[in-house]
């Protein structure tokens, strides 16, 4: 069957901050026949791929084609005493994967629950949670080259994984198609519950780390999120918008003297990460309105958006971006992806 390729589709129904948009063409891509097909549609366009639009600012309408990702497959490939492999489709919802990898007994994935999106986004952001991080856990990820129709395996290592950073980001950024990804999960739980929101949520509920088990996590790990994030199907958001900044150790000594309750986390021997939200909220943006975009009113990380553009939202997060640069003299970075318009 070949592929359908439509026009001047609108975007609204598929990016969760409901920005109306549209796209110059648009195909779905539900099979390997249908993947095989992707070259010769490709060729010398510009490329978006879309999974579940939850980190992606639509600035405007996208003049290229857009593939919406829509393979489905979770199949277990390989296992032994300790580990199962398991080969997921990049179409698939990342957390009813999670639902359904802790239902089988296959863990290591318990922290990052309630993450939006696909499975296929989740190593271009290298999502992370809690303390884990996918890069903990994948295997390798399978990748079609959208010009030529070759299909790759990367390592790893070749994903060069960082925080909130990977080779999507930069050189596999256009022109490649992630159909699956394999991850090297557990057959023993050994969970991560390092975090103080994991501990003090366990200590409300009346939990024993002793005795938990990787589905009462998963639950907890829900519960937090439910209460710190708003959903984005009723107020449109697309998650944490900045990245939290990596510093050097003199510009945090710096800031703690301003700020003596900071909190850091060590990267490397010279640096360290801290909370983009705590320093938002510390410098009074959370809650804060700008026409029909908003702070969150319980975590200054998130903009709500609700108009059918993105214009006020932009314009907002360049204000909060200059504000902490003059402030602190640090550079936020943007988490999602700003495309269309005149980018």
């Amino acid at each position: 069957m070949t592929l359908t390729v439509q026009h001047n589709v609108s975007l609204q129904p598929f990016n969760t901050l409901r920005v109306e948009a549209k796209a110059r063409e648009w195909v779905e891509v539900r099979s390997q026949e249908d993947c095989a097909q992707l070259p010769a549609l490709c060729r010398d366009k510009k490329i978006l791929i879309l999974g579940g639009g939850s980190n992606l600012v639509l600035a405007g309408d996208v003049n290229g084609l857009v593939i919406h990702n829509q393979l489905r497959g979770i199949e277990c490939v390989r296992q032994d005493e300790q580990h199962v492999w398991v080969q997921v489709a990049g179409g698939e919802n990342w957390d009813a994967f999670v639902a359904h990898a802790v239902a089988q007994g296959w863990h290591g994935l318990e922290n990052l629950s309630a993450i939006p999106g696909s499975v296929g986004a989740a190593p271009v952001q290298n999502i992370g949670a809690y303390g884990v991080e996918l890069k903990d856990v994948l295997e390798s990820v399978t990748v079609l080259h959208l010009q030529d129709g070759r299909t790759q395996i990367l390592t790893r290592a070749e994903c060069r994984f960082a925080y909130r950073d990977s080779i999507f980001k930069s050189a596999f950024k256009t022109n490649y198609l992630i159909t699956h990804v394999t991850l090297r999960l557990q057959r023993q739980p050994t969970m991560k519950l390092e975090y103080g929101e994991i501990r003090s949520a366990l200590q409300s509920a009346g939990l024993d780390e002793a005795t938990l088990t990787p589905q009462q996590l998963r639950e907890l790990i829900m519960d937090i999120r439910a209460r710190k994030l708003p959903d984005p199907a009723v107020q449109p958001n697309v998650g944490s918008f900045f990245k939290n900044p990596v510093i050097p150790h003199e510009q945090l000594m710096r800031l703690q003297q301003r700020w003596p309750e900071l909190v850091s986390y060590p990267v490397d021997a010279d640096h360290v990460k801290i909370a983009a939200g705590w320093l938002l909220d510390r410098l009074g943006w959370k809650g804060r309105q700008w026409g029909r975009a908003k702070v969150h009113d319980r975590q200054a990380l998130v903009l709500v958006n609700s108009g059918d553009n993105a214009r006020d939202l932009l314009a907002l997060k360049d204000a909060m971006q200059a504000d902490v640069r003059e402030k602190t003299g640090i550079e936020l970075e943007v988490e999602p992806l700003i495309v269309g318009g005149h980018e």
